[in-house]
């Protein structure tokens, strides 16, 4: 690509505004073309990379020069290569850079800003369609020093497919990137950023379909990851933020960077290997617990594999949750801080051990806990003898006998789509103590999106943005409502509360049947805006629901998420693994990975 020519590529939409900036000293003579033999071709970088999405000369041995932009050697095994200055091919529609494989053991020796000859193979690494060109190198030459220009980009390409003429080149990001992922930040030394503001899961605003498809474009179009430019796991210095990770500054997700310079990589996605610290983060700040009106409070937290072991101090590592009794009490800590903090009078609990209702179950020691830390609260489980269901992890009810009492029977349903992979739901009714009409609340864990590989026809991955299982999870909204119609505590209340992690989003197949069967969404109630409770490799969107009644949507006073968990760092979790001692604290903020929710209920106006 021309580099004279990038100032003009706005027009076609990369955003690009120029160039700038040398990777070494003065530029060296040669352009690295020249007449080939039957061994060997001799030929330019964007030859090499071609127009497409491979190279045209895949498996075939050719000799280039360039300058070494990117020395990742150490950490990756090789190092990126792009043309000198006034040497690229001119064409707009080729790369000037390339991927180098050259072990970190092997000779000679290169450094950024080396202007080197390069002998090797042709090859694509990763699946076809979004593999990066690479050069297999089997002999470097170091000839000097020399320089390359950085491209400086002032947006985001006009579409995903246009990363490609810029695969292994230097970039300069002339615009604020937000952060929309930090689950690989601690394990990686990885960032998910995007242009323009965070990314959402497609079908949390638009159905599965053309509309998806859509969006789905446009989301890898503004999307690029940071990366360390290393391979190893836990890195022990996070080089490349501007402070140190901290409780002050945790770099949650909505935070905004300033300044981000490296090479591009296509690898799991476009990402960028960067060869400088940022210039600057503008951290998001951690949110306090929302203001809300009064009325009785319902909230729904999936509190993420709590298991407390034999309940005697042993049986760690579980089978899911806490490694050690240490890790249990870090655990219980920043749950109960949470719990407390959303001060409700009903709770519906998701991700609890199995383990019965007795003194030394996961739910009651965690009641205990609640009640030890507030002793007026005085909590109480909805116990139902066993269960719900034989799932390693259940669903469960906690609530404040002074403020509500309990109406009609507990029922749960462990028939139809609940009998396999759905979590059994569990229904009871409840009446406020000072008076007025009684209403179930029913907590529900659905099926989630993982596990693809054993589902069957029905419940494959359709490529249509909701993953596999779908077929479960539709059937379980359908069978939901049936049940709910059929008064299954006997209360004698047509006025329900569904809450839970459903996982499914806000326009996927299960949601919309809900609406469709007349639940009313709370959060549609209320118009919150991009309401979201979990961030998966980067996209926000809501797993976790409200629904209601007709009858009871017009006592929904409000509808809150709480996003102490989705945008954090899994380093502020309760684990102790390859975390440093001063990033846990006992309060809310990553106390799960899921945000709480909760609606207040008070009478109609």
């Amino acid at each position: 690509m021309r580099v004279v020519q990038l100032a003009w590529a706005l027009a076609a939409g990369l955003g690009l505004v120029g160039c700038s900036a040398d990777a070494g000293s003065a530029a060296a003579g040669g352009d690295g073309a020249g007449a080939g033999t039957d061994a060997v071709r001799t030929l330019r970088i964007g030859a090499v990379q071609g127009r497409g999405d491979s190279s045209p000369h895949l498996g075939e041995r050719v000799e280039l020069q360039g300058i070494v932009t990117g020395n990742f050697v150490a950490g990756l095994d090789g190092f990126f290569l792009q043309d000198a200055r006034g040497e690229d091919d001119g064409d707009p529609a080729t790369s000037d850079g390339l991927w180098v494989r050259w072990p970190r053991n092997s000779t000679p020796k290169v450094r950024r800003g080396d202007r080197v000859r390069v002998a090797g193979s042709v090859a694509e690494l990763g699946p076809d369609g979004a593999s990066q060109t690479t050069l297999e190198a089997s002999d470097v030459a170091v000839l000097g020093r020399g320089a390359a220009a950085a491209t400086v980009l002032a947006g985001p390409p006009e579409s995903a497919a246009d990363w490609e003429r810029l695969e292994g080149m230097w970039l300069r990001i002339d615009a604020p990137l937000t952060v929309s992922g930090n689950d690989g930040l601690l394990r990686f030394g990885e960032l998910v950023a995007s242009f323009g503001g965070r990314l959402v899961q497609p079908t949390e605003r638009v159905p599965p379909g053309n509309q998806a498809r859509l969006a789905r474009e446009d989301n890898l179009r503004r999307r690029l990851m940071l990366d360390d430019n290393r391979d190893g796991e836990y890195p022990e210095k996070l080089w490349f933020l501007d402070a140190p990770l901290s409780v002050e500054r945790p770099l949650r997700v909505g935070s905004v960077v300033h300044g981000v310079e490296g090479i591009l990589q296509q690898h799991r996605g476009w990402r960028l290997q960067l060869t400088d610290a940022v210039e600057r983060i503008d951290q998001a700040p951690r949110p306090a617990m929302p203001e809300l009106p009064d009325g009785l409070r319902v909230a729904s937290f999936n509190v993420l594999n709590y298991f407390n072991g034999n309940g005697r101090g042993g049986g760690f590592p579980t089978e899911r949750g806490a490694a050690s009794r240490e890790e249990l009490a870090r655990q219980r800590d920043k749950t109960v801080a949470a719990i407390l903090a959303l001060k409700p009078d009903i709770a519906a609990l998701l991700e609890l051990e199995n383990d019965g209702y007795g003194t030394r179950s996961s739910l009651a020691e965690l009641v205990a806990a609640l009640n030890t830390a507030q002793p007026d609260a005085g909590y109480r489980m909805v116990d139902v003898g066993n269960g719900p269901g034989t799932d390693a992890i259940r669903v469960a009810l906690i609530y404040r006998p002074d403020h509500v009492v309990l109406h009609g029977n507990a029922a749960t349903l462990a028939a139809g789509a609940f009998e396999d992979h759905n979590r059994v739901p569990l229904a009871q009714s409840f009446a406020a103590r000072d008076g007025g009409a009684a209403f179930t609340v029913v907590v529900n864990h659905f099926k989630s999106k993982g596990g693809c590989d054993e589902a069957d026809a029905a419940n494959a991955d359709r490529r249509d943005d909701q993953a596999c299982w779908n077929g479960v999870r539709l059937a379980a909204a359908t069978e939901l409502d049936a049940w709910l119609r059929g008064d299954p505590t006997r209360s004698g209340t047509d006025r329900v509360v569904i809450l839970g992690d459903l996982n499914a989003y806000g326009q996927e197949d299960p949601i919309r049947r809900l609406r469709e069967l007349g639940w009313r969404d709370a959060f549609e109630l209320h118009a919150a805006a991009a309401p979201y409770s979990f961030v998966f490799d980067g996209y926000a969107g809501r797993l976790d629901h409200a629904f209601t009644s007709a009858s009871l949507a017009p006592e929904v006073r409000a509808a809150v998420e709480w996003h102490i968990n989705a945008d954090e760092s899994e380093a502020f979790d309760y684990r102790r693994k390859r975390r440093d001692p001063v990033w846990y604290r006992a309060d809310p903020y990553r106390a799960s990975d899921h945000d709480p929710l909760l609606i207040v209920l008070g009478p109609a106006p």
